[in-house]
């Protein structure tokens, strides 16, 4: 069977490149997790979505992943609010962390396999910091280590940032906050001395009483949990720069090897043509689309229909769409569930729909290696559903467990289709004991029997204004929610 190469585009370069893992069948991932201040909006689920979609289809063509994610856990902003929450920093974070948890999983949205917390890693930190003052990238000022940027011969290159800026504006000016406008060339934080306003949020250490700068912070728990090179490096555009790009000048500087082969960065989700962010308040979070009566997991599909480094617009108006896609996967199911053996056939329905599934294998592969293009792979998909609902009649049992055996592998990687089953399922077992309905299904049985259409077309009509579905076919009908 014809199998392509993954491709991605590597941020690096701006190009699309073959990947090609440091180790043959093994991939090592390290995502930027979230600042635990605040519950996660729908901007950050973009990222965090795209991420789940890359490791799952790894997976799905062979290789073994480990995948890290780190926790932000002591910065300006979680010093800033847990003050003023009257909480210890810990309390305040740890709650916003189990937030965040329970959003990837209403999110299916499979869990890393390490999130280390930047608190529990100042050992990690403070060694890297000395490395770089031992390699000559380091001066301090006051009590607080910066890096200088002046001394890595290639900073900027992954933001491709203007080498005669660079040279202008790196010497001597600094920034104590832990974050810089875009466009703003600093010399950066390393360590960050104790302020009174920081309270008792420091730590007494070999270089000094005080807490890591964000950059740092990564550095250290992606390299303990990595090592010094790794395959990929994911994250949104905004972190670009300075974020990443201060990630390689810290950790090359330190090892003096490439730190990362590939760097792959999601577009924004914008509202109004501008990005969803905390800061400019059009933000939404999961919880504000369940007191809007939206399935939040329906917010999955709306992100994976759309390629990661497309900039997306969100419109309330897309949950119809996903909706109705997501319905196109019950109602196969649903009916798949319901077959029944009417003795064997000649095999040529088997046969047809094992090159069905051959084809869309193919196709789904040939696309989501191209650097995960999702709306051929979901294309794919849909030509596979059309194609078996023209043979469903036909199908044997055995035809049945094959075909939902592929839709499981495909779900996989999409993430929604069991899940939204699943529920249906439930649903409609919690349903079905209604007596109403089946009073309803007993007299409609009897005027079918009594071939009086007319009476079996009313009560259809009154089963749906209960909320369910009779379809007839002929192994006898299904009932399905509305």
């Amino acid at each position: 069977m014809f199998m392509s190469e993954i491709s991605f585009y590597n941020t690096l370069g701006r190009r699309i490149e073959k990947f090609k893992p440091l180790e043959k069948d093994s991939v090592k991932i390290y995502s930027c997790g979230p600042t635990v201040y605040n519950y996660v909006h729908l901007g950050n689920i973009r990222a965090y979505v795209f991420v789940d979609l890359l490791k799952r289809y790894l997976r799905y063509r062979g290789y073994k992943v480990e995948h890290v994610m780190n926790i932000t856990d002591v910065d300006d902003k979680t010093i800033r609010d847990s003050q003023k929450s009257g909480k210890t920093l810990k309390e305040f974070t740890d709650f916003y962390l189990q937030a965040f948890i329970d959003d990837l999983q209403v999110m299916n949205i499979l869990l890393p396999d390490v999130m280390p917390k930047a608190t529990d890693h100042m050992s990690e930190i403070v060694d890297l910091v000395e490395k770089l003052t031992k390699n000559g990238y380091t001066y301090r000022s006051g009590d607080s280590v910066y890096y200088k940027i002046s001394q890595f011969k290639n900073y900027g290159e992954l933001a491709q940032l203007d080498k005669q800026i660079l040279k202008s504006n790196a010497s001597g000016r600094l920034n104590d906050k832990d974050e810089y406008e875009k466009e703003q060339v600093n010399d950066f934080v390393l360590w960050k001395a104790w302020q009174p306003e920081d309270g008792e949020v420091y730590w007494q250490t070999r270089i000094g009483k005080g807490r890591p700068g964000w950059h740092i912070e990564c550095s250290a728990m992606s390299m303990k949990n990595l090592g010094e090179s790794f395959d990929i490096h994911c994250g949104g555009v905004d972190l670009i720069f300075p974020h990443h790009t201060n990630e390689i000048a810290q950790s090359e500087a330190a090892t003096g090897k490439k730190f990362v082969n590939y760097w792959l960065h999601n577009a924004h989700l914008t509202v109004d043509g501008q990005k969803m962010a905390k800061s400019l308040g059009n933000f939404y979070t999961l919880k504000d689309l369940k007191e809007k009566g939206y399935d939040p997991l329906l917010l999955r599909f709306i992100l994976l229909k759309t390629h990661y480094r497309q900039t997306l617009n969100f419109s309330f108006s897309d949950f119809d769409e996903a909706k109705s896609i997501v319905e196109k996967f019950i109602n196969l199911l649903t009916i798949l569930d319901t077959i029944k053996d009417g003795g064997n056939n000649d095999g040529g329905v088997k046969k047809e729909l094992k090159k069905i599934i051959g084809s869309c294998d193919e196709k789904f592969i040939a696309a989501m290696d191209d650097d995960l293009n999702v709306s051929l792979a979901l294309a794919a998909v849909y030509e596979f559903i059309n194609e078996v609902n023209k043979i469903i009649n036909q199908m044997t049992v055995g035809d049945a467990e094959l075909a939902k055996d592929f839709i499981d592998k495909l779900d996989s990687v999409l993430g929604f289709v069991n899940s939204f089953y699943s529920k249906h399922v439930f649903l409609l077992s919690q349903k079905i004991n209604n007596p109403q309905l089946h009073e309803i299904l007993i007299k409609r049985e009897e005027a079918r029997a009594q071939k009086d259409y007319a009476a079996a077309d009313e009560l259809r009509k009154e089963a749906l204004d209960l909320g369910f579905i009779i379809e007839d076919t002929s192994d006898g009908y299904r009932i399905k929610i509305k």
